[in-house]
């Protein structure tokens, strides 16, 4: 307010033309408000009721201070205050600044024109008429200042709480927690959930800017542990998503209920651990499959493969190599052959000193074990 009093320290009211202004500021109040409902459309309705009157006794306050600021009464702190809290409640009223400038625009006219009229009835000279009018408008200015300062203030409060709320729906997402948190969690972030989410895995750094570029409903952390961020994309389109990710080190994991979309995070979380060349977790599920339990996959191959380990070293591994080609083609000879690039002649060779190994070799059971254990070679 400090160029408002700096405006009422050159301007000489006297107690006659502040008393009479003072006997009409009721209804002049009255009047704003009613000029603000007919005129601003966003106030239509909010100045009726009980919020009508207190906005009206808001009004009323606001213009007895700025009389006390013209009389030299008053330090202005107080009207500023008001201003800037006003600016923050039309947020939480849903009115944007726009609507609350408009509403300073038409009261600002309709309370000078009262005014002036109220001062000129009381004598107040033209020159100092004159001056009462640049304080009024720089009283009005300063106010909007104020109430500005409290709308956006108060966005940006919220837009921080909203944010929180969301990577802590995000955090409750990842860790698996029951479907009545996750809803309740949902809730508080004002966010609506999806039939599916899918998590995306990528280096902490990409994560802000792949998540500008996707749906606004898609939820992001980027402060995991080793530098790692997480998108959840909610109801993705798979292929395009890909397509999106095209330039950048993504992991993408399956598709799953919104409520269990920890299940898609493990899985690239997991993807991500048997190679840096994984992007689409579903190109590699039978990798998945068998690393699932690295512990029983090791028991598997010690166990089906143990007639191997009675060779040479590179001679178990040739007929590995051999074994998995004829299991991959079905025993037929000369596609294995041509996936090893050797003779036809050699395949039947190794075949013959396979099936010595393993007498049982025609057996869905052993073939089944076999398959399994040679899917993934030995890391």
């Amino acid at each position: 307010m400090n160029h408002a009093i700096r405006r009422a320290s050159e301007l000489a009211l006297d107690e006659t033309t502040v008393t009479a202004l003072r006997a009409a500021l009721k209804t002049t109040a009255d009047e704003v408000v009613q000029a603000i409902i007919d005129e601003v459309p966003p106030y239509a309705n909010a100045l009726s009721g009980h919020m009508g009157a207190t906005i009206r006794r808001a009004v009323r306050t606001a213009l007895g201070h700025y009389l006390d600021l013209a009389s030299g009464n008053a330090t202005g702190g107080d009207g500023g205050d008001a201003a800037y809290e006003l600016g923050r409640g039309e947020v939480r009223d849903g009115r944007s600044m726009d609507a609350l400038l408009s509403a300073y625009r038409v009261g600002a006219r309709v309370a000078w024109r009262c005014l002036a009229a109220g001062a000129v009835s009381a004598g107040l000279p033209a020159a100092e008429v004159a001056k009462f009018a640049e304080l009024t408008f720089a009283y009005i200015d300063e106010l909007s200042a104020a109430s500005a300062a409290g709308h956006a203030d108060e966005l940006a409060a919220r837009g921080r709480a909203h944010e929180r709320h969301l990577e802590h729906l995000a955090r409750d997402l990842l860790a698996g927690a029951t479907p009545d948190v996750l809803l309740a969690s949902a809730q508080r972030a004002g966010w609506q959930p999806p039939v599916s989410l899918t998590a995306v895995l990528l280096p902490a750094a990409q994560a802000r800017p792949a998540y500008r570029a996707l749906d606004p409903n898609v939820l992001v952390l980027d402060d995991l542990p080793d530098a790692t961020g997480v998108l959840l994309v909610p109801d993705a389109d798979r292929s395009h998503l890909l397509r999106q990710l095209t330039d950048r080190t993504a992991v993408v994991g399956p598709a799953r209920p919104w409520t269990r979309a920890s299940a898609s995070y493990a899985r690239a979380v997991r993807a991500r651990s048997l190679s840096s060349d994984i992007r689409d977790t579903e190109d590699h599920l039978p990798e998945l499959v068998l690393s699932a339990d690295a512990e029983a996959f090791a028991d598997l191959r010690a166990r089906a493969l143990a007639p191997l380990r009675t060779l040479p070293v590179a001679t178990a591994l040739r007929l590995e190599e051999t074994l998995r080609a004829w299991l991959l083609h079905q025993g037929r000879r000369e596609e294995v052959a041509a996936a090893l690039f050797v003779h036809p002649q050699t395949v039947r060779y190794r075949m013959s000193q396979l099936r010595e190994l393993f007498p049982d070799l025609a057996s869905p059971h052993r073939v089944l074990e076999l398959t399994l254990a040679v899917g993934l070679r030995a890391s």
